[in-house]
């Protein structure tokens, strides 16, 4: 039986018995807990939790699933994998486990022809929890299954809870019976190889209290109502129906080895090797596909790290089995053919899936090539030293020059027998880390102590933030700091940190940059700001510089911000939410926000795209935004809860933490995201927005610069005037300014390159004479010289082989002419085969020339190039390439 039929029966048989049917839920978790989906019931967590309230009383889908813990380990056996199928059928107060367990023994055990799997009863056996009488009477009794082949094990193995404090409960396993072939009898308690599982029913009835392991909790009590969570391995199922050895022998995985096979020659059980290789391409460009078919691009972080991690694995180990050239086109097709029916979107996604796998393997061949050569030598190294272990510093380096991931490296060296101090390169990354934060601290807190703002924030508690209706408000001065300092007071011109007790001033955040302004006391005193952070969480620090005055801690005061500022960055950060909108709608979900900058009248936007945006995109994208500024779109914020942020499709980043209560923005029906930065009232305030192009910042990240309102119109009229002044230079029209431009650039190549030729023909004219003046060492046909001033690299070597080729018989010969190029002086030397045969090396004579000119060079034995910084020293540089050829000769 076919694996999509598998997944059709279980979603029938279910659809039904009054089971609604969900489909399968993207790999990216909508849960901040976690990078990916790793169980099937992980989509229906907010169901069993009581958060929201379900579909229906009884729910199936098939789950597409992703774990990667053991990612190591995929490949050196057959029962390790990181993509999967989890059928899962789930009872939200509804049946329990007497209908769990008959619908589970029917779809199993019932024939072909009548829909089920047809397994023979005989050959399953289950599992209860230790104390769970219930389970047991049921399997029994109700469904007949003799004691003999019912087993009770612990809290470890059949009891199930999602690792924290809250729902619980007693499972049950099914196993299948394989037979001798692979080993003793005695149950799943005994062998659980031969006995696999393939399905587990679990019991939700009781509240789990805190503690750590799978058995080490305190059960609190029952569940107001009890539910079911069940789940089936689709590909363990397809292993047995299919009746093949391991789940990479199934369809679904056969056919990408077989294309491996093909693509490298070589066949699958010829060795343990290369098996090896082939499970791990099959299972990592399956993972691979199902990853970014869902919107998960590689990177360096988080999932996208996973999705990069698991490709290259992939890639290296094509390239161990031998293949040269690239490989993922066609493996990736295998898999969008062969997973294509059961999930119809990696059909419609073809397109997105192919660019963004065939851009990660063009990055990987080149780390993988430039990476390899350092390591081997590092490796050659570590060995002749007589060390087992690979320096820290050594996999740093690769890590941070290289983009060489360090488990490719603990395995590429594991390879050649050695093993990687890995506490000292987790160490050193550490440390960069901490150097990268420090940085980003001095910015918030000018290298202040954070127990200074700790210690403010004890005492002043939060700051109220009221500037999304206010631009000016009282407020009291509730602390100060002066050169990173509490202090109670502050004079003319000292430097200053001031925390109100409220404020209409925008801490930088979320991408858009500070408010400025002042704040004026009571007393009369003002403080003109500069910047405000947040250092701490919960109050804002106002820095800036007493300009008139003292300040006090306690005194009244009037804060009012630069409104002039603000609604030019508040027309940037609308401007830049409408650009994520058109971006995503021109790209695809992979155009998510991965950062940006909103500043007065301009900002950037970074974004996820595994390959340039075309022009022709990018001007769609900017017409489409102009549009929506013409529709006159309101744009509104409101306080909620994420639940309901999420209902109403507003986009939040992975990765940024939110509270309970969200702030959604919304503009009019073309946006909605979580922000807590200041926008505009009306899309029409915006008047303009301008593109100025997008480029790479990054692998898989690309990063849009633009102008809003005046400042694009400015850039706009500068433009027009650069137009003009050309229409006038070349006498067209602007339409044809293109064309015009184009042809004179033409001609100018052209014109360059007969130049170019001419200079080339006279250098060359100089061979025979110089030929001519070859001088005898040692019967070494010696021939030295300067040539014009200016000669470049290219034409000096040119003219250095044409005398060494002019050179009769079978006469050693030394070529060793000089030039000076942009004051500098250089040197190109050649030797023919019966000089090198006499010792006379070209790379050996060039870096003594370069030592006397205060440089040096290298190259191949017949020729080689150097140069330096003393022009004066030519003459010397000459006699001491004679002094070495006579030497050697």
């Amino acid at each position: 039986m076919e694996s999509a039929e598998i997944r059709r029966r279980w979603l029938r048989f279910y659809e039904e018995r009054g089971h609604t049917v969900v489909p399968s839920a993207s790999l990216i978790a909508d849960d901040p807990t976690l990078l990916l989906v790793n169980a099937g019931m992980v989509p229906f967590k907010p169901y069993f939790l009581g958060e929201v309230k379900p579909p229906g009383p009884r729910v199936t889908s098939v789950q597409k699933c992703v774990r990667t813990p053991d990612i190591e380990e995929v490949g050196k056996t057959t029962r390790h994998g990181t993509f999967f199928q989890m059928c899962g059928n789930f009872s939200f107060g509804n049946y329990f486990k007497e209908g769990a367990i008959k619908f589970a023994w029917e779809l199993l055990t019932s024939s072909v022809a009548d829909g089920g799997y047809g397994l023979d009863p005989e050959r399953l056996w289950i599992t209860v929890y230790l104390d769970d009488d219930e389970a047991e009477q049921i399997w029994r009794e109700v469904v007949g299954v003799p004691a003999e082949r019912i087993q009770r094990l612990g809290k470890k193995d059949n009891f199930w809870s999602m690792g924290v404090p809250g729902p619980c409960g007693p499972c049950s396993e099914i196993n299948y019976d394989r037979g001798p072939d692979f080993g003793v009898e005695g149950g799943p308690a005994v062998n659980d190889e031969r006995y696999v599982e393939i399905w587990n029913l679990v019991f939700m009835q009781y509240e789990r209290g805190a503690g750590e392991g799978k058995d080490d909790f305190p059960i609190l009590g029952d569940l107001p109502s009890k539910n079911i969570d069940t789940g089936l391995g689709l590909e363990r199922l397809a292993m047995i129906l299919q009746d093949v050895q391991n789940l990479y022998e199934i369809d679904t995985s056969q056919v990408v080895i077989d294309k491996a096979t093909e693509l490298t020659g070589v066949r699958y059980g010829a060795e343990h090797a290369s098996d090896v290789s082939l499970r791990v391409v099959t299972d990592h460009i399956r993972t691979s596909v199902m990853l970014i078919g869902d919107g998960v691009t590689p990177g360096n972080e988080g999932r996208g790290y996973v999705l990069r991690r698991i490709m290259r694995r992939a890639i290296r180990n094509m390239r161990l089995l031998g293949a040269n050239g690239p490989v993922v086109a066609e493996l990736v097709d295998t898999v969008i053919k062969t997973m294509g029916e059961q999930y119809p979107e990696l059909l419609t996604e073809r397109k997105r899936i192919e660019t963004v796998a065939l851009a990660e393997e063009a990055a990987f061949v080149k780390t993988l090539k430039a990476g390899t050569n350092i390591l081997d030598n590092a490796v050659t190294e570590t060995k002749a030293s007589g060390a087992q272990v690979l320096a820290g510093e050594k996999a740093f380096l690769l890590h941070d020059t290289w983009g060489f991931p360090i488990d490719l490296t603990l395995e590429m060296a594991a390879e050649q027998g050695l093993s990687v101090d890995e506490d000292g390169f987790r160490r050193l990354m550490k440390d960069q880390r901490e150097r990268a934060k420090a940085d980003a601290r001095s910015k918030k807190t000018g290298h202040a102590d954070l127990s200074a703002y700790r210690q403010v924030a004890d005492v002043s508690g939060t700051t109220e933030f009221t500037g999304y209706a206010n631009t000016e408000g009282e407020s009291t001065v509730v602390g100060l700091l002066v050169d990173g300092v509490p202090s109670p007071a502050a004079t003319e011109g000292d430097e200053v940190e001031i925390v109100l007790d409220r404020t209409p001033f925008y801490a930088e955040g979320g991408g858009q940059q500070a408010d400025q302004g002042r704040i004026r006391l009571d007393s009369g005193a003002i403080v003109v700001v500069r910047d405000v952070q947040q250092p701490v969480a919960g109050i804002s620090v106002h820095k800036g510089t007493v300009q008139v005055g003292e300040v006090t801690v306690g005194a009244s005061a009037h804060a009012a911000i630069d409104l002039t500022r603000r609604r030019a960055i508040a027309r940037a950060h609308s401007a830049t939410h409408l650009t994520h909108q058109a971006l995503r709608d021109a790209l695809g979900p992979t155009a998510a926000q991965a950062g940006s900058e909103n500043s007065p009248g301009r900002f950037r936007f970074d974004f996820g795209s595994p390959a340039a945006v075309p022009g022709a995109v990018l001007t769609d994208v900017e017409q489409k935004i102009n549009e929506v500024l013409s529709r006159e779109l309101d744009v509104t914020a409101e306080v909620m809860s994420m639940e309901q942020a999420k209902k109403q499709g507003a986009i939040a980043e992975f990765g940024e933490k939110y509270g309970d209560r969200v702030r959604v923005v919304t503009i009019g029906d073309f946006s909605k995201e979580l922000c807590g930065g200041t926008h505009v009232n009306n899309t029409a305030q915006l008047g303009l927005v301008k593109l100025l192009g997008e480029s790479s910042i990054g692998s898989g990240v690309r990063r849009v610069e633009a102008l809003v309102g005046v400042d694009a119109y400015n850039f706009l009229a500068r433009e027009h005037t650069v137009v003009a002044q050309l229409q006038e230079l070349v006498k067209g029209r602007p339409e044809e300014l293109p064309e015009k431009i184009a042809g004179m650039l033409a001609k100018l190549k052209d014109a360059e390159k007969e130049i170019e030729k001419f200079r080339g023909d006279k250098v060359l004219q100089a061979a025979a004479g110089l030929v001519s003046g070859a001088k005898d060492v040692h019967g070494v046909a010696l021939v030295t010289g300067q040539v014009p001033d200016g000669t470049s690299a290219d034409d000096l070597r040119k003219l250095v082989l044409d005398v060494r080729g002019r050179i009769q018989g079978d006469r050693a010969a030394v070529v060793a002419l000089f030039t000076t190029v942009s004051g500098r002086p250089l040197t190109v030397i050649a030797t023919n085969e019966a000089a090198r045969e006499r010792g006379l090396k070209a790379g050996e004579l060039v870096r003594t020339a370069a030592k006397t000119l205060g440089g040096g060079g290298g190259g191949k034995p017949d020729v080689a190039q150097g140069g330096g910084q003393n022009v004066e020293a030519i003459g010397d540089a000459v006699a001491a390439v004679e002094r070495a050829v006579a030497e050697a000769a």
